[in-house]
């Protein structure tokens, strides 16, 4: 780092420091031009000091700036990023493995699916490079990697966060080593156009079509009714296996309930097979679907699959009442019944004395302030309600009906609000991906005035005007003595869904906000004073498990002074005990994650004398992404490297990836030039200098008795 500074000037000329010497001459010439009891010598040293310090002073008050100037060299950063999914290590073609053998990360000789030394990359480039060594599966982790278990791969999301984490730094190259096979996130060739280097890729896998029998996909509800019959839709693949006939087979719980035969017409073929199931038990059911294996088949991991069906027994009714025709009953309707637990029934607030109250789960309120019999029957029974207002609700009567949120209306005039998400609320849980996207999406339209909130609301969403978070709440929930009530305070979900649509591609954040608030709002419609249940019936493979419980007191009023313990038992026959944490007024669990299995649970707690129970089941399914595609996709690879310069190399040809680099004229060390602005007055040692230069005069003048 080399570091440089120079004197430079403001609004004044820089003749004045000639002045401000000249002054200093003068004073010095004052104060020693008479005869005095010192030698010459001493005379001229004492007059040379205080010239120094006065035109230092005098200086001073010219206000000059001190520019400093550093020099920062940055060697090239070459990102190494290896795949460590499952697939490297299950389809490698027979010359990388088992017969090419490379180094552990420990140094140790042992096979290796890279079919070379990527990690002697970093070695062989020498001090002239700052070479940095990342994996990736779902991923990015730091360092290379020899296991090879991921279950997913993301190659785009590892990229992307590559790219953000030396944003603006001097990236020569990127080694990307990957099979071109990918089962989560987009297509990485756009996401590859956001790094500004060369990107060189090492196409490992095998681009020989295999003799192979798979399931692709299945396609399915994860929820049915029980009695009906429900279809599923299993794409089948077939590679090199012209006149054989695959044989599909479903199991329920090991009994089998549909069999196929398909006849394989082709080297490269491909199916869609309907198949219809019928629901005939309650509860969550396991479906096997296999294909029979063949002779010389490449894998047997990939002709099986499993999933998992929750039959309810009957879907929870919701009555949307809305005061006139909006856009947004719609996309409520729609994105609560994506749930197909519920079904959702709308009605123009003036016919509402053709409907029974009491056959449904939960009533929302759109724009419209229940009267009379509606309102008397939300009192007296408790059903959950969700308000959503607008510019046309009659605010006096909504803060009559309820007591969990007063507005004093300035008008009836609307405004527009943004939602900010609160990092307390703890009555459900919404996914951060899903927060943020609500975040960033348009405005809704809110009724202007002062809003206040009781002690037991919790608010999910603040309202956030302009770029100024309210304490005003948007979208918030509480339990009144065992009643639940959901409050939105503006209208516009319409603008939500368009916006996610058109960036997004789906409605995934609307309908999760819509399904969470729901479930919570009529989870306890049934009056349990001890509920457990998992925050879904599935878990993938790895990912964490999570439980929630509710206990009420005699009074339907939600606590969480007692401990909750938790058994839970696997097919396999492991048990896992865990006790709950209180979250909010409620309780949450992270059981992290477990083997794959299916478990069921039991939950105890103690109030008084009274002992609580609660049963349920949950499953953890494994994933079999990695083994449903076996050709690499080096087209891929090579497509990423040509759009950015670079070239695609093979695992042998590792050693190739050190030459191509140091040839690359592009990559090479940047020097970042920092300037810098200071007052010369904010040097401290200036100061230092001035006080020992008046110090020394002094201090030879007391020495010689002129003090």
């Amino acid at each position: 780092m080399l570091f440089l500074f120079a004197i430079t000037w403001g609004a004044v000329s820089g003749w004045w420091a000639v002045a401000c010497l000249l002054l200093g001459l003068l004073y010095a010439w004052l104060m020693y031009r008479q005869p005095v009891s010192l030698s010459n010598t001493f005379r001229y040293v004492l007059f040379v000091l205080r010239t120094i310090a006065i035109f230092v002073l005098s200086f001073l008050l010219l206000a000059p700036l001190v520019r400093s100037v550093s020099y920062q060299p940055q060697k090239p950063l070459v990102l190494i990023l290896q795949d460590n999914s499952e697939s490297i290590k299950l389809f490698t073609p027979p010359k990388s493995s088992p017969l090419v053998s490379g180094r552990t990360l420990s140094g140790v000789s042992k096979v290796s699916p890279l079919g070379g030394d990527l990690e002697g990359v970093k070695s062989a480039l020498g001090d002239n490079y700052d070479v940095r060594e990342f994996n990736f599966d779902r991923t990015l982790n730091n360092g290379l990697s020899d296991k090879f278990n991921g279950k997913q791969t993301n190659i785009s999301a590892a990229l992307k966060q590559l790219n953000d984490q030396f944003v603006n730094q001097n990236i020569g190259a990127l080694i990307l080593a990957t099979d071109g096979l990918y089962n989560r996130g987009s297509d990485p060739q756009y996401e590859a156009r956001n790094f500004k280097t060369t990107i060189y890729t090492v196409a490992l896998g095998d681009t020989t079509p295999k003799r192979d029998l798979l399931i692709a996909n299945v396609n399915y509800n994860k929820t049915a009714f029980l009695g009906n019959d429900f279809e599923i839709e299993v794409l089948t693949e077939a590679y090199q296996s012209k006149g054989e006939t695959m044989h599909l087979t479903v199991y329920e719980d090991g009994r089998q309930v549909a069999t196929q035969n398909i006849p394989v017409n082709s080297d490269a073929f491909q199916k869609l097979v309907p198949l219809k199931l019928t629901a005939d038990k309650k509860g969550v059911r396991k479906f096997t679907i296999t294909i029979a294996p063949v002779k010389n088949e490449l894998s047997t991991q990939n002709n099986t699959e499993t999933i998992y069906v929750d039959v309810l027994d009957a879907k929870q009714k919701v009555l949307l009442v809305y005061n006139s025709i909006n856009p947004d009953i719609n996309v409520i309707k729609s994105g609560i019944e994506s749930n197909k637990n519920y079904d959702v029934k709308t009605i123009l607030s003036t016919d509402i004395s053709t409907i029974k109250p009491v056959d449904y789960s939960l009533i929302i309120l759109h724009q419209f302030i229940p009267t009379g019999t509606l309102q008397n029957f939300i009192t007296k029974s408790k059903i959950p309600v969700w308000y959503m207002l607008g510019a046309q609700s009659d605010l006096s009567a909504f803060d009559q009906s309820q007591p969990i949120i007063k507005v004093s209306p300035g008008g009836y005039q609307v405004q527009e609000v943004f939602a900010q998400p609160v990092a307390e609320f703890s009555s459900f849980t919404l996914s951060d991906s899903s927060k943020m996207k609500l975040a960033s999406f348009p405005p809704l339209l809110a009724p202007f005035g002062s809003y206040t909130s009781s002690p037991t609301d919790q608010v999910l969403f603040k309202q956030k005007i302009g770029n100024i978070t309210t304490t005003y709440p948007l979208l918030s929930f509480a339990d009144a003595g065992g009643h639940r009530i959901g409050i939105l305070t503006g209208e516009g979900l319409w603008r939500w869904q368009l916006a996610e649509y058109k960036t997004y591609g789906n409605h995934h954040a609307v309908e999760e906000l819509l399904d969470q608030s729901v479930q919570y709002l009529t989870a306890n419609a049934n009056r349990q004073q001890f509920r457990v249940y998992a925050a879904k019936n599935v878990f993938d493979e790895g990912e964490n498990v999570i439980l929630n419980a509710e206990l009420y007191n005699d009074a339907l009023e939600l606590v969480n002074t007692p401990d909750v313990k938790i058994d839970m038992k696997g097919v396999a026959g492991k048990s896992y005990s865990f006790l709950f944490t209180r979250s909010g007024q409620s309780y949450q669990l992270d059981a992290g994650t477990l083997p794959v299995d299916e478990y069921t649970y039991t939950a105890s707690t103690k109030v008084g004398n009274k002992t609580y129970t609660a049963n349920g089941q949950l499953t953890v399914k494994a994933l079999n992404l990695e083994t449903r595609q076996s050709t690499a996709n080096h087209q891929l690879l090579n497509s990423i490297a040509k759009q950015s310069g670079g070239e695609m190399v093979l695992p042998s040809q590792i050693n190739k990836l050190t030459e191509l680099i140091k040839k690359n004229e592009n990559i090479k060390t940047v020097v970042y030039e920092d300037k810098h602005y200071s007052d010369l007055v904010d040097i401290k040692w200036i100061f230092a200098l001035i006080l020992a230069l008046l110090s020394a005069e002094w201090f030879m003048r007391k020495r010689e008795g002129e003090v």
